[in-house]
């Protein structure tokens, strides 16, 4: 009988030890009521969280920032560029190597936060090409500067969190070069349209692309461009430039199966004003059939020619905007 009591003793022991750990790990994977001020979890989200696996859940896009935008290496271009002292470029990219992030959190009222969101991001700009027919390469060492605006609304009033707030709206993205060159000290663009099966659907005004704001789908959004497999999109640019040699625009968007797709744009109107040329570059092309679902930034850069076509490594300079937009099925 001790026996039998005892060997029961031992299963109850082992079942509450069970509960135990398995509501331990459990436990891990939420937000402890109190344990996180609603500050911070607005931090998280727009730094480096999200709400849910759902790739069409707006909060993703911040996770994806640098990942869209990175094209981890030198990738093959879609069109040949020709200029001198490289004869041709084979590939280029960017590799991030690092991030600091400072978020500013303004608080108004009870009900509504807006974080100011700014990222250092420190990498190289690789150049891979041809110089009288031999291949060539260049690393550019650079830092570039990112501003983006979140704000976040109350939806409901519970100890934890991350049930109370959801993202309301947000910027698109403005940036710059910070080293070796500034970038807006050489290119600055001041208007991007986007058309879409050519229907002019979204119109972004800079220089300060942060002034361009969006509401989240979980807010009923209505100033996203929505877009599907085959469609066609034109995308075009209206910059001032002090540079001679015309310069070097692209949108990057989401990678497909062969790395990341990126598409370099075409001058059609150049008018001198003074020492500086006012520019507009277009670029139509088609949503490619394996672009995955859900929601991405899109990147407008413009980049000086000396920064891909002379191997100097002080002469790189970048302006870059990034906009959402979502891939249906």
């Amino acid at each position: 009988m001790k026996t039998f009591e005892f060997r029961h003793l031992i299963l109850i022991v082992s079942i509450i030890l069970g509960i135990i750990i398995f509501n331990s790990s459990c436990s891990d994977s939420t937000i402890e009521p109190g344990l996180m001020s609603d500050d911070d979890f607005i931090r998280s989200i727009a730094v480096n969280s999200s709400y849910s696996s759902n790739a069409d859940d707006d909060d993703n896009l911040f996770y994806n920032e640098e990942a869209d935008f990175e094209s981890s290496g030198a990738v093959y271009n879609n069109e040949n560029l020709v200029s001198s002292p490289l004869d041709s470029i084979l590939k280029w990219g960017r590799r991030i190597t690092g991030k600091n992030v400072n978020v500013n959190i303004t608080t108004f009222g009870d009900t509504l936060k807006t974080a100011d969101v700014t990222k250092i991001i420190t990498g190289n700009f690789i150049i891979i090409g041809y110089l009288g027919g031999n291949l060539d390469s260049t690393i550019k060492p650079f830092t570039q500067e990112s501003k983006r605006t979140i704000s976040f609304k109350r939806v409901n009033r519970r100890p934890n969190p991350g049930l109370n707030w959801r993202v309301y709206q947000y910027s698109a993205i403005d940036g710059e070069t910070k080293s070796p060159q500034i970038g807006k000290e050489n290119i600055v663009m001041n208007r991007i349209e986007f058309f879409r099966n050519n229907n002019l659907v979204l119109t972004l005004n800079g220089p300060d692309f942060t002034s361009n704001i969006f509401t989240s789908r979980f807010f009923n959004n209505n100033t996203f461009i929505d877009l599907g497999r085959g469609d066609q999109v034109r995308v075009k640019v209206y910059l001032t430039s002090n540079q001679n040699d015309t310069d070097i625009v692209a949108y990057h968007w989401a990678r497909n199966s062969f790395g990341y797709h990126r598409e370099p744009f075409v001058m059609t109107s150049q008018i001198q004003n003074g020492n500086k040329f006012d520019r507009i570059y277009e670029k139509t092309f088609e949503v490619y059939n394996q672009h995955r679902n859900g929601i991405h930034n899109g990147y407008v850069s413009s980049n000086t020619r000396s920064s891909l076509y002379n191997k100097t490594t002080s002469l790189f300079s970048s302006t870059y905007m990034g906009l959402p937009y979502r891939v249906r099925q």
